[in-house]
């Protein structure tokens, strides 16, 4: 990996990889739904969309045909923390792939006229997600464990405020957000690094440096208990979630190998108890989320109406036994060669070689070897997974949320 950063704050990363003919190419611009205020809640994401409805040189449809007329792709998506546009191109086709990010980023025409066409494309969006429930939950979850705070709020915003949006306030958040000092330019691939430099350099070097963006407020604690929200659903959907640490915290590599065995595949415990043995849900998972500032780690599960008790008891009684027992050897180095496995098999792809490279730079970290990488998790002790097990999974600390009849 390397670095470089241009006089207006963009930085570029590049990871060379020798031997393949593809690359893959992104901008991050720090800005995300954590970042606005709450009566402006999905701006970030409606921005998203309304880049791509025209450039000053490009068409909606001239954008869309750009790369896929190549063989290319060309994706975007909001998070929390930042909005990336993204493309996987052939290495002969790169110059291009950057020249119309770049035309996306820098230069969208902003028109009110596209705002009210795109308004609808948004609205029928949250729609989407309001009629599937497994999606649904985690919102609701989301908004009432992190107590109104910007981690817990919906990407897309609500109908409210998607229909408040006007055009200035679009492009006062391009102006202020969409500059180098928050622009981070990646790539991987096929590549030389001092040729993208040069590349990122014509085409972002005279982009104003902008606001630099604000750093999320400490959440005020989050939420602890049991609520539920009916719904004519045929299904009961259950999330499980307490508050972790943010993802400067080494632990974050201690609770990910902890998940893993707890729910993350078809011989962890959860699976094997609920769905296996007990035949109460088809699909059951754990998950973990880290930001700047906090983080959490919880479990999904959808089951009938008539066994979510009995399944959300099952559960907890798991977490009891984890808080209680911590994982056994087994267990552990189970877990150990599982990541070890999907961080190796993730290397022969590009896309998620760049995704990796770029983690390093948006969370500020130094970046790491593989074998760097692979060591930390190896490295983990049984006493850290038990110190973890006995803080972070006591069922009595859970905030449970279900979504159904």
């Amino acid at each position: 990996m390397r670095e470089s950063s241009l006089d207006n704050g963009v930085r570029v990363v590049t990871e060379r990889v020798p031997g393949v003919r593809s690359a893959a190419v992104g901008v991050w611009v720090r800005q995300g739904s954590a970042h606005e205020p709450k009566e402006l809640g999905g701006v970030s994401h409606f921005l998203e969309h309304l880049v791509f409805k025209g450039t000053e040189r490009r068409s909606a449809r001239e954008i869309a045909l750009s790369l896929e007329s190549l063989g290319g792709s060309l994706d975007a998506y909001t998070t929390r923390e930042y909005t990336t546009y993204q493309a996987l191109v052939l290495d002969e086709h790169l110059g291009i792939a950057l020249d119309v990010l770049a035309d996306l980023v820098l230069h969208p025409r902003l028109e009110a006229d596209d705002l009210e066409l795109e308004r609808h494309v948004v609205l029928e969006e949250i729609a989407g997600v309001e009629d599937t429930p497994d999606d649904l939950v985690f919102d609701l979850h989301g908004s009432r464990f992190w107590k109104g705070h910007g981690y817990g709020r919906p990407i897309l915003g609500t109908r409210d405020t998607v229909n408040s949006f006007e055009v200035g306030d679009l492009r006062r958040v391009h102006e202020e957000r969409y500059g180098g000092r928050n622009i981070l330019v990646g790539c991987a691939g096929n590549i030389e690094h001092d040729h993208i430099v040069d590349s990122v350099t014509a085409l972002f070097g005279d982009a104003p440096a902008g606001l630099p963006v604000p750093d999320v407020e400490v959440p005020n604690g989050t939420r602890v208990g049991h609520d539920a929200v009916p719904r004519s659903t045929t299904q009961t959907h259950l999330v499980l979630g307490r508050a972790t640490p943010a993802y400067a915290d080494p632990i974050r590599v201690v609770l990910g190998l902890i998940s893993g065995a707890f729910g993350g595949g078809m011989s962890s415990r959860l699976f094997q108890k609920i769905r296996e043995e007990l035949g109460l849900a088809y699909a059951i998972f754990s998950f973990q989320t880290f930001y700047s500032r906090a983080g959490s780690a919880g479990v999904y599960v959808g089951t009938r109406p008539e066994t979510a008790d009995r399944t959300l008891e099952k559960i907890l009684s798991e977490y009891r036994s984890l808080c209680e027992s911590s994982l056994s050897q087994q267990e552990l180095d189970q877990a150990k060669s599982q990541a070890s496995g999907q961080l190796v098999l993730a290397m022969e792809s590009t896309p998620a070689r760049l995704l990796r490279a770029m983690g390093f730079a948006l969370r500020g970290e130094p970046y790491r070897s593989l074998d760097d990488s692979l060591g930390r998790i190896e490295s983990v002790t049984m006493e850290q997974v038990t110190s973890a097990c006995k803080r972070y999974f006591s069922p009595e600390d859970q905030y449970v949320l279900s979504l159904g009849p």
